[in-house]
């Protein structure tokens, strides 16, 4: 498999998750729900890490900070909040402004990783830009748009946890670097957990068919199968190239929502839909001819 066509598996993936995560409303709460689903996580790289014997190197002292960093900012906080914001906003709108996370990797890529974009990169950034603000601006002082400034103020997160990702030693095999994700994420949830317990918010755990459905893509797929494919692509190609193709799939969220009767999409919506898409498109294509 190239990096590329890794890149465009962690699309479709993700591209499910805001509707997962509406689904997930009512029947478990979100903070449980990425314990829960980082727990099958977990148990998703035990026998590759077992069977290659990558324990020690897991737990080696040289990275395990970093690893306590990617776990707790690329996976517990901003998982968290997102599912918190679908609780205001809907499953489109929250995956086309997390487009914002574009904004991001252009900066850490830079001042972090050394990695200058081209012109048309930054033609094809702006044009996204451009779409998540069009988006953002119609839905001021609605009730969305808690949920949306939510998402907007949380996807750095995600963008530092990949630049750390990135920094790591070049021989880190990308399974184990999901498993670590994983492994070193559960003491921030923890913490979250017993904070709530401790203010007294309520929990939400109805075990229904739709509760089982969410955790099993969410454990599975979300923090499984995509952190294989997406620290395969990041690791061989610039970030800010592989976010920019990645986060062209509200495509895929609005198109599910709407067929499921989550939302009616809007002429905004559209219209910031299309201007993404159309950065992201231009984006890969500088990527294809870089040879990837």
């Amino acid at each position: 498999m190239s990096p590329l066509a890794a890149a465009w598996i962690c699309w479709a993936i993700v591209g499910l998750s805001p509707v997962a995560g509406k689904y997930a409303v009512g029947v478990i709460s979100p903070a449980l729900l990425v314990f829960l689903g980082t727990l099958i996580g977990v148990l998703y790289f035990t026998p590759w890490v077992t069977k290659n014997k990558k324990w020690g190197e897991l737990l080696a002292p040289q990275t395990r900070w970093k690893f306590l960093f990617i776990g707790t900012f690329g996976t517990a906080l901003p998982f968290t909040i997102l599912l918190i914001a679908l609780h205001y906003t809907t499953p489109g709108n929250a995956a086309i402004l997390q487009q914002s996370e574009l904004i991001y990797s252009l900066l850490f890529a830079a001042f972090f990783l050394k990695e200058y974009p081209s012109r048309a990169q930054l033609m094809g950034s702006a044009l996204i830009v451009l779409g998540v603000l069009i988006i953002l601006i119609k839905e001021q002082y609605t009730p969305r748009w808690t949920g949306d400034l939510l998402i907007i103020g949380s996807t750095w997160m995600l963008q530092a946890g990949s630049t750390v990702a990135k920094k790591l030693p070049k021989h880190l095999d990308y399974r184990l670097i999901g498993m670590a994700r994983n492994l070193f994420a559960l003491p921030a949830l923890l913490v979250i957990l017993a904070v709530m317990a401790f203010l007294q918010e309520p929990f939400t755990l109805r075990p229904v068919l739709k509760m089982f459905a969410v955790l099993g893509y969410t454990g599975i797929f979300k923090y499984g199968l995509a952190m294989v494919v997406w620290y395969k692509a990041i690791r061989a190609l610039d970030l800010g190239k592989v976010t920019a193709i990645y986060l062209s799939y509200p495509v895929l969220s609005l198109l599910i929502s709407a067929f499921l009767g989550l939302e009616h999409p809007t002429v905004h919506q559209l219209v910031g839909l299309t201007i993404t898409l159309a950065g992201a498109y231009w984006v890969s294509l500088t990527v294809k001819k870089e040879g990837h």
